[in-house]
């Protein structure tokens, strides 16, 4: 799978996708660190990646075609909490459902949202 991930993304999360064979895309460290969330979200687009971050403002992209979006929301996150509750959701949900899906990780539940914009 295609992915990019926001710098919010623990490289110990990065590395275990990564060992599970996907193409992970990690702007930090580049020249793409810290840009506008709009650039950003053009960058994973025109790339057809699934992204990952802890940005709710992601969520206003909930009506537009996608690859896929994983928002990780905990009241007191740290990267061993983010990276259980990535890995989670990419069990949880196979390759081919994440098209046109948000999905919210939060401390206690998990909330879905898909996008009725056709393909």
């Amino acid at each position: 799978m295609k992915i990019l991930v926001d710098e919010n993304i623990p490289l110990m999360t990065v590395q275990a996708l990564q060992d599970c064979g996907h193409n992970v895309l990690d702007i930090r460290g580049t020249r793409n660190e810290g840009m506008k969330n709009s650039n950003l979200w053009k960058l994973t687009q025109k790339e057809q990646r699934f992204f990952i971050t802890t940005d709710k403002g992601f969520t206003e992209y909930r009506d537009t075609k996608h690859y896929g979006i994983l928002i990780i929301r905990l009241r007191q996150p740290n990267r061993i909490k983010i990276h259980n509750k990535v890995l989670l959701a990419m069990d949880q949900i196979p390759e081919k459902d994440w098209k046109n899906l948000i999905v919210v990780m939060r401390d206690n539940f998990q909330s879905k949202y898909r996008s009725h914009i056709k393909n």
